[in-house]
């Protein structure tokens, strides 16, 4: 087989479906930013937008397929994604983009120096992370980035070229995942978790994507502080029809906390919660930053 099987846990009978088919997202991007790199308004300083966002992507594959390979530990996947950081900050620093950041109640923050060295790296290590770990149902890891990236292309002006054709294929990808016949694996989380910082980051639309994975954020808060706090790990359980959970370690089993749901519904929510909080960007963006 062209791509190794594993089991599906939560369809009766736990069918084999393929995994790992986000590496089709990584080469079908990467071709693409790399026939679109020509085609940039040229840049006195030979900067590239489409080649920096393909290194990430490419990066972000890379990472996946190593975590595949070998099952890396958190802990040294919670810094991996800080190589990422250092051609994003370099073209950002390169560029001179905006070191500022607005803040709720605080007002504007000028970063300086600190924005491209401190803030930048910061903000790949926790959008990467956090994508990752909302995951493990059918369409769940998929759906939910494809909004927002979505939400980011509606207020990224021209800089939305460059994910035209990767939002097309991750949709497909998406579409095949929801109906349960791939995963796209490690592989494909960290990279379109790169693709979002990275692309936040190069459109300079870092605290609308803040706000748009809201519910990631969330999710990553609950796993964490109740793995550090008492070493319990969330545990969603499948009784052949439904899925259900007797705590509130995750988002997946908060939702499904003595109300059993199906893996379908259950997707549906979360992605529903995505969508309510990119709705929020997208608007706060156009009204309010």
């Amino acid at each position: 087989m062209l791509f190794p099987r594993v089991p599906d846990y939560h369809k009766p009978g736990k069918p084999l479906v393929p995994t790992g088919l986000g590496v089709i997202y990584v080469l079908a991007s990467t071709a693409y930013l790399f026939i679109l790199h020509p085609l940039e308004s040229s840049d006195p300083k030979g900067l590239s937008r489409a080649l920096t966002l393909a290194t990430c992507i490419l990066f972000g594959g890379f990472m996946g397929l190593l975590d595949d390979w070998m099952n890396l530990r958190w802990r040294y996947k919670a810094f991996l994604p800080l190589m990422a950081a250092i051609p994003l900050a370099t073209l950002a620093y390169k560029l001179h983009v905006r070191t500022s950041i607005g803040l709720p109640f605080l007002g504007t923050i000028d970063f300086g120096n600190y924005y491209f060295f401190v803030v930048i790296p910061i903000l790949v290590t926790i959008v990467t992370n956090t994508v990752n770990q909302l995951g493990g149902l059918n369409g769940l890891e998929t759906v939910c980035p494809a909004i927002v990236i979505i939400g980011l292309i509606i207020i990224s002006g021209s800089n939305a070229l460059l994910l035209l054709m990767p939002l097309a294929v991750w949709l497909v990808l998406a579409f095949f995942n929801f109906k349960g016949k791939i995963f796209v694996g490690n592989t494909g989380s960290f990279a379109i978790g790169l693709t979002l910082a990275a692309f936040a980051i190069i459109a300079d639309l870092k605290w609308s994507l803040i706000i748009s994975i809201l519910p990631y954020i969330f999710n990553s808060s609950l796993i964490l502080l109740n793995y550090f706090l008492f070493g319990t790990k969330a545990n969603v359980s499948f009784d052949g029809k439904k899925l259900f959970s007797d705590h509130r370690r995750s988002l997946i089993t908060l939702i499904t906390y003595h109300r059993p749901l199906t893996e379908k519904q259950a997707v549906l929510t979360i992605s529903a919660l995505v969508a309510a909080s990119t709705v929020a960007a997208v608007l706060a963006s156009i009204y309010v930053l």
